[in-house]
């Protein structure tokens, strides 16, 4: 009933309507804080400074936001998939997280649009739709509590979002299954992961080769080790099937040789 005869008095009045409004047409709610998800919206490179130096932006509420993610998501595929084994269910959850799927879903709401940065470009900030969305879950959570944000990103946001079935058949960790390939046909491999050129900790940039037999496979680049292996096993194959692991390592033979 408060909800009902706050909302047009928040989104008409007031110095803060357009971040109710915001938050309104993205959530279908009304907050009771409105200061922490001003805090969501404001990335690392455009960080406020106060007088005692401290910098005040989004990661301490991504920090939360990822936490809580990670729970809701958790439940959700636990009721979800009751006959699934724990394998199945944190593959699929690291699917549903991953950077990737929250920039999407960042998109999809209309989040990225107000996101405040210094647009540096580089490539720290290419997740940084997933970040204020992780932060806007946290803001979600402290201002509403988790069963609100649970019926939020359940109910809301998966269920219009996202899809699970092409999710479950999609191919992510292909270093894994690189892996799984090379110990079951009895070849060795190997992850050589090295600082790229321009490297910096807040421009971090890494290259990873990745070695069947001793002998180059494939190469991949990222701002983080595990990213850069990933893509550097995606190079080898999207998906590796028996035929075609048989030919590149083939291949492989007549180089060695």
């Amino acid at each position: 009933m408060l909800d009902f005869l706050l909302r047009p008095l928040r989104r008409r009045f007031g110095r803060d309507k357009e971040y109710y409004r915001m938050i309104d047409d993205m959530f279908g709610f009304v907050p009771n804080n409105i200061e922490l998800y001003k805090l969501a919206l404001i990335h690392k490179s455009a960080s406020l400074v106060l007088d005692d130096g401290k910098q005040i932006n989004n990661e301490r509420l991504e920090f939360l936001g990822d936490a809580v993610i990670e729970a809701v998501t958790s439940d959700y595929l636990f009721i979800e998939f009751p006959d699934r084994d724990e394998g199945f269910m944190t593959q699929l959850r690291s699917k549903m997280v991953s950077r990737q799927s929250l920039n999407a879903l960042a998109v999809k709401i209309g989040l990225d649009r107000h996101i405040i940065s210094s647009g540096a470009g580089n490539s720290a900030q290419k997740h940084i739709f997933g970040d204020a969305f992780e932060a806007m879950m946290g803001a979600i959570y402290l201002d509403r509590g988790y069963e609100f944000v649970n019926r939020l990103l359940i109910n809301d946001i998966f269920y219009h979002h996202q899809n699970l079935e092409e999710l479950t058949e999609s191919e992510t960790d292909f270093k894994s299954r690189l892996i799984e390939w090379c110990q079951k046909n009895r070849h060795t491999v190997e992850f050589r992961t090295k600082h790229g050129q321009g490297y910096a900790s807040n421009h971090p940039v890494f290259l990873a080769t990745v070695l069947i037999d001793k002998v180059e496979a494939g190469h991949g680049i990222g701002d983080s080790k595990k990213e850069a292996e990933q893509r550097a096993a995606c190079s080898v194959s999207q998906t590796p099937s028996d035929e075609t692991c048989a030919m590149l390592l083939d291949k492989i033979d007549r180089l060695a040789r």
